[in-house]
């Protein structure tokens, strides 16, 4: 079984403006809106592509109740904590000449609620993929990965970490089977810019070196680079496109490559999945449906 973490859902309202004015009042085009959060968008994504997975994380309130029917009239299994104070946040994108976000604060996290998350993934099995990814809210610890991590080394657990800086250098000696920076984060950690396939897989091989199974690194309009765990390197571009959405497009590629690896077991046809999935995602409004990455995968 698949399970996704996400620590701080959220639904995304998506707002289509002609002009905004500041101080005024404004008016819509359009808008739509959409149950956001990594670990939700990886579920989405595996759904789409007919692979079930179970959606953990902290719900609150109207919004979070909202999130979770959402997901299950989707045939998502969710097994969410409910909280008992605040709201699950709300993030307001404006869209018009330029994209404006106002992303909001989420509910309190209890040592209590974090508890109950840990009892949850205690109850994973050998064999079982875990997916966590996003930041980590004020309320938890920041050290939260570790934990996670720590609980789950040893147990014959797939972990797979989507995440930046410290979150996922500090886990990488724990084994994880797949992490996912993208050419910029790995640049970040690593202290020096890396743009070229060599840089990048040089790159790669320095996060194998401490710790990691397998490095893909994504590289947006110039597809990604996958080191694997037999320090096999294999390149793919992406399917050229209008982006018209950024948001959950690297969330795609993750749930692509582990549905691809599921399928086949085989990293190339993992890779070339997760950039289908990805690069159908930028080319869409929200996240991809399964006909249209799959059209892409064809390509």
């Amino acid at each position: 079984m698949i399970y996704t973490v996400t620590f701080s859902p959220a639904i995304d309202y998506v707002v289509h403006m002609d002009s905004f004015e500041q101080g005024a009042t404004n008016r819509s085009r359009d808008e739509e809106y959409y149950f956001g959060g990594k670990g939700i968008n990886v579920s989405t994504v595996l759904k789409n592509l007919g692979i079930e997975s179970s959606a953990l994380g902290f719900i609150s309130g109207f919004t979070g109740h909202a999130i979770q029917e959402g997901l299950e009239q989707k045939g998502i299994a969710t097994d969410f904590i409910d909280l008992k104070e605040g709201i699950t946040r709300i993030n307001i994108k404006i869209k018009n000449s330029v994209e404006t976000e106002i992303n909001g604060q989420g509910p309190h996290i209890s040592d209590k609620a974090a508890g109950e998350l840990f009892g949850k993934l205690g109850r994973l099995k050998e064999g079982d993929i875990l997916v966590i990814s996003g930041s980590v809210p004020s309320s938890m610890p920041s050290d939260i990965y570790e934990q996670i991590m720590q609980q789950t080394a040893g147990r014959g657990i797939m972990t797979v970490v989507d995440a930046t800086g410290s979150l996922l250098l500090n886990v990488l000696e724990y084994r994880p089977f797949l992490i996912k920076p993208n050419n910029d984060e790995i640049s970040e950690m690593l202290g020096e810019k890396m743009e070229s396939t060599a840089e990048i897989t040089a790159g790669a091989r320095r996060l194998r070196e401490k710790g990691a199974r397998n490095v893909l690194v994504s590289r947006g309009a110039k597809g990604a680079v996958l080191v694997t765990e037999n320090d096999e390197v294999i390149s793919a571009e992406t399917i050229k496109g209008v982006t018209v959405n950024t948001v959950g497009a690297g969330d795609s590629m993750v749930a692509g490559f582990i549905a691809g690896y599921i399928k086949t077991r085989d990293y190339d046809y993992a890779l070339r999945l997760g950039i289908a999935a990805g690069s159908a995602t930028a080319c869409s409004p929200g996240l991809a449906s399964g006909e249209e990455i799959n059209r892409r995968m064809e390509k």
